[in-house]
């Protein structure tokens, strides 16, 4: 089956383990990297910095699937801003999902969204758009996680808990089942949150 093409957006370690998941995932062929002007020409791994943000309305003419691949740690504004400008622009944004993360036939994963490697998203869960479930994280049944979030690696989100918009949820941090994690909320690597 012939691969489509896709274009990342952000080329530093967040793009380099998405680069694994799609090699692995063997749906799409990277046609290119999207990053700052300084980096034109340079490769993350065998892949091309072909242009910058700029460059993307013309890079949506040619090209249809779009994957953001800055890295969300202080602030979701860089992934924010490039997944409405892509919308705004017509772009497809796949759900990227590496085949060796397990997620259930029940549960929903919006568009933009990554799941890396031996993430866990269990059944009645429901993922919002251009988030990040990094690797080893276990989202439980019922879960609710809103719009551009990165639950981080080792992270563990139990039973029905609703996470807002905007959240970052640390490494190894781990929460009591059915609570409210506020919108915009910062969650410290190895939390209990109760």
């Amino acid at each position: 089956m012939k691969k489509e093409p896709i274009i990342l957006i952000g080329g530093g370690g967040h793009c380099k383990s998405v680069i694994d998941v799609i090699e692995q995932q063997a749906v799409y062929e990277i046609a290119g990297i999207v990053d700052i002007p300084e980096k034109l020409g340079e490769k993350v791994f065998n892949y091309e910095i072909i242009g910058q943000d700029s460059d993307l309305p013309m890079l949506v003419k040619k090209y249809n699937n779009f994957h953001i691949t800055v890295g969300q740690i202080k602030t979701p504004e860089s992934r924010i801003r490039l997944f409405n400008e892509l919308i705004k622009l017509g772009a497809n944004l796949p759900v990227i999902i590496s085949p060796l993360a397990y997620v259930s036939k029940h549960a929903n994963i919006e568009s933009g969204t990554t799941i890396m490697h031996f993430a866990v998203v269990n059944a009645g869960a429901k993922v919002g758009m251009n988030c990040i479930i990094n690797t080893k994280a276990l989202i439980e049944h019922d879960v609710v996680i809103g719009n551009h979030c990165h639950i981080s690696t080792g992270a563990i989100v139990n039973g029905g808990v609703q996470i807002g918009d905007n959240v970052f949820y640390g490494s190894g941090a781990v929460c009591k089942e059915y609570i409210t994690i506020p919108e915009n909320s910062f969650i410290k690597a190895n939390s209990i949150v109760k």
